[in-house]
């Protein structure tokens, strides 16, 4: 089925692959990228004498204000090679256009394929994908391609509308689905609606984007805890960007998204840009290989993610990546704790009275961080709310935000507006600070 053999090579072999890998990169940029040749002249950059994986640190970090300033001068093609446009979700900023050209789509397609295998995705399996195809979204699109490389039949319903996801289940009876896990306890409270006996459907496995399903030790979180008690599914967690056009997938042991060594360079550094210890968390930066159109060299994603260099019991010696632990810009300072988002979120998608939530941070008079957790309830208000759910949050993050009740549906509209391709969990509306 064409699992890379270099997944499972020595790690000396790996890096000696990825090194060349790399040569071959920085060539086509020297040659092709008017931002890289202008930044190889403006730091004196000779790429001939970059030779070792340690040797990019020589080269300045790529970030996400350098693509939405000068997004064009990525480009490594005549436009009319170019055969998809997309943009980023904008996660971290205004969104970035990328352009992708034949050779990036079937890239693309190669990525998944070998990523949907590692977890345990088969030829002849039938995936629902709960994913948009539309709004100039790479994923659902990469989704496709990868599943029709393998093999694997599709269902693209698209995302939300329980009512048709389960409708198409029980048409078509796909064994696996593909959505943002978070989806996924909306469906079990539909069908426990509605009289749908989702435990003897033909659904038997998840394969989850956008959000963790484990904590930092490869724990389930209360997220897939939630899930498991409901659903007896398997829950495979993956990890990928547009920017990265790579993805980090689990295989059966769940114990990090593992390598791509043939697509994509890894460094994870600290805040000022050296490199931290394996298993310390840090940012994560990427150099792509293989990509045509838009390829990028040190790009900071502003995921905080560790290394973990071991062999997986699943016989692969590339390293895996942790869960996401927070976004950089996400970083929360509250009441003498900083946190990230997620751990917000944990004690939220463990508490059995919230339907929905937002999280938003604020500025206070001072200055400093102010936190307000809105909250859409599923049933009937509990006695004193408020109370039951700062002591939650005392106990889990030692720290308790503001609570604010909402009507459901309220919070529903907020977390998927109509130009959203993600949930929308995390509105930052602190004041900014010029630099």
């Amino acid at each position: 089925m064409n699992i890379p053999e270099i997944e499972f090579e020595p790690v000396e072999d790996i890096k000696r692959f990825q090194e060349k890998k790399m040569k071959i990169a920085l060539d086509y940029l020297k040659n092709r990228s008017p931002f890289y040749q202008n930044l190889f002249r403006k730091n004196h950059i000779v790429v001939e004498r970059i030779n070792h994986l340690e040797d990019l640190q020589q080269i300045p970090f790529t970030e996400k204000k350098d693509l939405q300033s000068y997004n064009t001068d990525f480009l490594c093609v005549p436009k009319e090679k170019i055969i998809d446009y997309i943009t980023t979700s904008g996660t971290l900023g205004d969104p970035v256009t990328f352009a992708m050209t034949d050779k990036d789509l079937n890239r693309l397609a190669y990525n998944e394929k070998i990523s949907f295998l590692c977890a345990g995705v088969q030829p002849g399996d039938i995936v629902q994908l709960m994913t948009t195809l539309d709004k100039r979204f790479m994923a659902g699109l990469a989704y496709f391609l990868g599943l029709r490389e393998l093999g694997a039949g599709i269902i693209r319903v698209g995302n939300g509308i329980p009512e048709l996801q389960w409708d198409t289940i029980n048409r078509i009876k796909p064994n696996t689905i593909m959505c943002v896990p978070s989806f996924i306890p909306h469906i079990i409270q539909y069908a426990e609606n509605h009289g749908i006996d989702y435990c003897n459907s033909s659904v038997r496995k998840a394969v989850c984007i956008g959000e963790n399903l484990r904590e930092r030790d490869f724990s389930p979180n209360l997220l897939a805890e939630r899930i498991r008690e409901k659903w007896d599914v398997v829950l495979h967690a993956t990890y990928a960007s547009t920017e990265m056009a790579t993805t980090f997938a689990e295989c059966e042991y769940g114990c990090g998204g593992h390598h791509h060594p043939e697509l994509i360079i890894c460094e994870v550094t600290d805040e000022n840009g050296n490199p931290v210890p394996e298993g310390i968390a840090g940012e994560l930066a990427v150099t792509t290989l293989g990509v045509e159109g838009m390829p990028l060299l040190r790009f900071k994603t502003g995921d905080m993610v560790s290394i973990h260099p071991e062999k997986c019991r699943c016989g692969r010696t590339s390293m895996r990546v942790s869960p996401v632990i927070g976004r950089t810009n996400h970083l929360i300072k509250f009441k003498g704790t900083t946190l990230y988002p997620p751990a917000i979120y944990d004690v939220l998608d463990n508490t059995p009275c919230v339907e929905n939530y937002v999280v938003e941070v604020t500025s206070n008079d001072t200055g400093n961080d102010r936190v307000i957790v809105h909250i859409g309830l599923r049933n009937q208000e509990p006695d004193d709310i408020d109370k039951n759910m700062k002591d939650r949050f005392r106990a889990k993050i030692r720290v308790a935000p503001e609570i604010k009740i909402h009507p459901a549906e309220e919070i529903r509209k907020i977390n998927f507006p109509d130009m959203s391709r993600k949930p929308v969990k995390f509105i930052d509306n602190r004041k900014k600070t010029n630099p």
